[in-house]
Formats: structure tokens, sequence, C-alpha cells
């Protein structure tokens, strides 16, 4: 090591040392390139063009979960995980079972912060090495400083509910009239009927007490600290930075609503965290901005979506959550979700991030797997990832697919090794032993467990979770759909059967999995990319496409139109890499598990019926 590099991490030693952590320093070492990359993987993200890109100029799709609802928990101090170990088993897992290729790793401003104007080093320390465990297997990150209910501390030991975010003596400053929710059957109803809820929310975006210049303190030596203590090939990786987990006003002011206090409290917040953003090194990664939470309930629904933030450029993503408030009430939606349930919703965010001039983030959606209405799972989240892949429902996407829009990038609540294995002492009362489920408030949404072995396993149908998308495409994306053949009990859920007007097509799938993605050549040199499912082994996967049609795809290679890879990360999980030399052209693959041996006739029978098809309905 040479001297002017051994003093500049010395220097950075110390400023960690003394606390002087609102100025990022120097990374502090560089680190081995993660397993199984390739030349062009690992780049920086960016927006431009209401989409992610990498530093290959391809279109990056983020698919995968929150890591973890562990951190609205006080077992294991705020953080997602009770060691390293743990961080690392889970990561593998998401990529290997869960087919994830990014996560929203949720953080503690009551850990961060325990003492006003204190930041705690040894708990960003902690967070930065479990964070690290994504980023070394391939997984990009973004943190999110989460807050449900605004605090823990406005809660009593025996109440029936409890909150995470702010620190204690946030709620001290307050000085808040004992908490109390009325009649309540879901522990959302407190956002608006908790009075002590209300009120420290309230304080928070009025900035009473400074409240909030404390938090964008806070949040500036963290972002300043990870900028520091990770490796430029780690910060590489994250994405970029939501600033606050649903965002509500607590209690509009006289003369004030929803969209008037996006505009004038919501709003300038964000202005602030983004400068706060770039003060720590952050400039060139976006602040993940949430509208009010209730903007696109299909329920409890108030006017927003940052209508008047004007256009947010490559700076902002716009970052917004959906569940299906009927679904989960048992009761204004009786049966199970179907075909095209979603794709309105999930077409509003699009309609809605593409007017900001930007792109979108559907950063929490989910289904609870236990209680009355778990049943209804397998299905809303069948239809939540059909709206994800596509705006068109399965029975009219063969007909429309040029309406398709934009695939969205989404993170699934959530992602919780300690399902159902918890020890949560419910707000520090030792007669209340949380264990079950996500052990916080009655919610159970985690797709994965430890089984009695240690082993991670998945709780939902692998074949719904780990999913074939466009994780890059070189150019832009103009259609696709997935249909994943997913399972309610015994019953195969198959929307988007392939018509009969493919009859050859049709036999090729037979009842197999399929995904078809068309897109617009970009003139780059670096391949397009899917993510290939478990239920996708190489050898027994073929691929129709105008640049080459195969049954057991070869390895990559630069010159290979079609080939096969291992993701990054060193997990085992897999890519197919689609690679074009041309711009402005349309291009196609059907990629599907339903042929054990196709013949060379039939190959060319379901090339030839594609071509006609993306013709006629795409031009």
């Amino acid at each position: 090591m040479d001297m002017p590099n051994m003093r500049a991490r010395l220097l950075v030693v110390l400023v960690v040392l003394c606390g002087f952590l609102t100025v990022a320093g120097t990374p502090s070492a560089t680190a081995a390139p993660i397993a199984d990359s390739l030349a062009f993987d690992g780049t920086a993200l960016t927006v431009a063009n209401g989409r992610f890109v990498d530093g290959s100029g391809r279109e990056v799709v983020l698919r995968g979960y929150n890591v973890s609802g562990e951190t609205k928990l006080a077992e294991n101090k705020g953080l997602p995980f009770a060691s390293v170990a743990d961080a690392k088993k889970s990561a593998t897992a998401l990529r290997a079972l869960g087919g994830g290729n990014s996560v929203r790793f949720l953080l503690s401003w009551a850990y961060a912060e325990p003492v006003k104007g204190q930041v705690d080093t040894a708990y960003l320390a902690a967070a930065t090495e479990q964070m690290r465990a994504f980023l070394d297997a391939g997984i990009r990150v973004y943190p999110d400083f989460h807050q449900d209910l605004y605090s823990r501390w406005l809660f009593n030991s025996g109440s029936w509910y409890t909150g995470d975010g702010a620190p204690a003596w946030a709620v001290a400053l307050g000085n808040y009239s004992g908490e109390s929710c009325g009649i309540c059957f879901t522990w959302g109803q407190n956002i608006t009927q908790n009075g002590a809820v209300k009120a420290g929310q309230y304080d928070f975006w009025h900035n009473r007490y400074g409240l909030q210049d404390s938090f964008l303190a806070t949040a500036q030596k963290t972002m300043a600290y990870l900028k520091t203590s990770l490796s430029t090939e780690e910060f590489a990786g994250v994405v970029g930075f939501d600033p606050y987990n649903e965002p509500y006003a607590g209690s509009y002011d006289s003369g004030q609503n929803s969209r008037t206090w996006e505009r004038d409290l919501l709003w300038p917040f964000y202005v602030k965290f983004r400068a706060r953003m770039d003060a720590a090194g952050w400039t060139d990664k976006p602040a993940m901005v949430e509208p009010n939470l209730f903007w696109n309930g299909n329920v409890s629904k108030e006017e927003g979506g940052l209508l008047d933030a004007g256009t947010l450029g490559s700076r902002y993503v716009f970052n917004t959550h959906f569940y299906d408030q009927k679904a989960i009430s048992g009761i204004l939606m009786w049966g199970n979700a179907s075909d095209g349930q979603y794709v309105g919703d999930f077409g509003t965010v699009r309609d809605r991030a593409s007017a900001l001039g930007t792109t979108s983030m559907v950063s929490e959606f989910g289904h609870p797997l236990n209680g009355s209405t778990a049943g209804k799972a397998p299905t809303v989240l069948k239809a939540m990832y059909q709206g994800l892949d596509s705006r068109v429902k399965g029975a009219n996407w063969w007909s429309s697919p040029a309406t398709s829009g934009p695939v969205l990038s989404g993170s699934q609540w959530q992602w919780d090794i300690y399902n159902g294995r918890h020890h949560e002492l419910m707000n520090d009362n030792p007669d209340k032993v949380m264990t079950s489920g996500d052990a916080w408030n009655d919610e159970d949404l985690s797709a994965v467990r430890l089984d009695d072995s240690g082993t991670a396993v998945l709780r939902q149908d692998a074949r719904l979770l780990d999913r074939v998308y466009p994780s890059a495409t070189s150019g832009s994306t103009v259609a696709f759909t997935y249909e994943d053949r997913s399972r309610d009990g015994s019953t195969t859920l198959t929307w988007n059967p392939v018509p009969s007007s493919l009859p050859n097509v049709a036999s090729l799938v037979g009842s197999g999995q399929y995904a078809l993605l068309v897109w617009r050549s970009g003139g780059g040199s670096t391949p397009t990319e899917l993510h290939l499912p478990a239920s996708f082994p190489t050898a027994t996967t073929t691929v129709v496409s105008d640049l080459s049609t195969v049954h057991g795809p070869p390895a990559y290679t630069s010159s290979t139109p079609v080939g096969a890879a291992l993701e990054p990360g060193g997990t085992g999980s897999r890519r197919l890499l689609l690679t074009d030399s041309d711009s402005g052209v349309l291009h196609y693959a059907l990629v599907t598990n339903g042929a054990t041996s196709p013949s060379a006739s039939l190959l060319n029978a379901a090339k030839s019926e594609l071509a006609g098809w993306v013709a006629t309905k795409i031009g």
C-alpha cells in the first residue's frame, strides 16, 4: 500500500471513531469482484427516460423482498438479523429460492439515534455488515428508514398494538396522551384513529421540537457512514434511499387536505432529504420518495401521488405501496382474486411515475399467509405479480401486447427467516412474548422461514415467487408476460394460455411455464438478461427467438446469441442472456420449460408463428 492511500484510510478510521459522520470519506477497501460476475455486471444504477438503467444503458427491473420486518422489533435491537451469518444465509436463499435481485433494507431511527443528537455507530456498523451480505450475493440494496404508527414508545406495555420508528426521546418531548385506538379491528386503523399516533405524526411533519431536523441529521450521518464503510464496488450496488415509510399527516391543519399536505409539508421534506443525500456523497443515487400512503388505497383513499411536485426527473423515484384492503378485510371481497384484478391499480402507478418524469418502485405489496383471509393469498399474489409484469390482463395479452407498458420493479413484503420463531417482548412486556408469525401486530406475511434444521424454506409456491423477469434489457421493453402456473391448493392457475391461433407455440409450451419478452434493440454491446427460476433447468429450457432457437441454451459468450450463465453472487442462480447487434429493431424471445425434447420442425414452426404475431400485433 502506498503512503497517500494509507494516510487516507487512517483518516477515515479517525473520522468514524470521532463521530464526525457528516462528511463521507473514501471507501475503506476495494472489495474482490462478486463471484460469478461478468464484465458488464455490478455497475451503479441511475434513472433515465423513466427507467432504471445500468452503466451499459440497459433498462433494469428490480425484483425482491423487504428485509426485514425484524427491524421493527426489539429482539435484535433494530437490525434485520441476529448475526451476519444469518444475513448471509438469508441473502443466499433470497437469490436462489426467491429469485430476487434486490432488497429494501429496513433501518431504524430509534436505534440509529437512541440519544438525541448522538448517532450509534455500533448500530450503523452492524447494519452495514448485514447489508454487505446481500451486496456480496449480487443483490442490490435500497435502505429504508422504517416507521409504522410513529413509534414503539407511544404504546403502553399492555396495549393490543405496537409501533416502530421514532426514538423514545422523541416521544418524551411530545408528552402525548395515553394511546387508544377505540374499536380497531386491524393495527392500521391506529394511523387515523389513535390520538397519540396522530399527534406524533403531526409533530414530525411540523418539525415541532426540531424532530424533523434531528431525523434529517441522523439520515445524513447514516448515509455518510455507509458511503465511507462500503467499498466502491459495494456502494455501486446501493440503488438509492427510501427516506420515510408510509408517510401520513396525522391530522390536517384547518383548510388543509391530503393534496396540499403533500405539497406544503411532505414534498419540502423530500427536498431537504435530497440535499442531505448530496451532502453525504449520494449525489448520483435517487431519493425513492413515497406519497401519502392512502393515495392509491382501494378502501381508504385520499387524493395524492405527489401531484404538485412537478417533474421529478433522475434524482427521485416514485416509490409506492399497494395492498388490497378489500381482500384483507375478508368482507369487502368475498372470493379470490382473478385474472387482471390489479392491472388497473398498477397501471395507475405507471401513469403517475410517467407524469412525474421518472421511474417507479412498488416497495411493498403482499397478503397475509395466516388468518381468516389467508386462503386468498395464492390468487392475490399471482394477480399482483401479473400487474407488475404488464398492464394487460392475461385473457387480453396476446391480442394487445403493445399496451403492456413498462415492467415494474417491486419488493414483496417480506423476507423474514425468523418467521414463527421470534422471541419479542411486545412493548417490553415480559408477560407478552410474541413468537408466532412476524411477531408484530399479528402480521404473518413472510415468504420464507427456517425449518427445524435451520435451512431456509419457502412458505409460498416457488412457481409464484421464483419468476422469469427481464432483469436487464438492452434497448427498451415493448411487451412482457409470464405465466407461472402457480397453484391455489391443488388447482393450477393459468390466466394467460397461449391462444389456439398459435398452435405450434401452444404445443411447445404445453402445460409448462413460459415467458415472452419483446424489446426494441438499443445498439448496446451488452446482452438482455432474464432471470431463470430453479424450475427452468438449463438443459430443459427452450428459447424461441429471432436471434436463435435452442433447446438447452449453451454457456454464454459474447458471440452466442442465446446463452445461459450464473447470476453474480455465488448462489447458483442463473440467467438467460440474449445478444443482438443492431439498433431500433424489434426482437422477441419465448422462454419455456414445457418441452422435454422438441423437434427441429416444431421449433421452426413456433418461430414462424411468433414472427408473424410480432409483425401483426406490434409492427
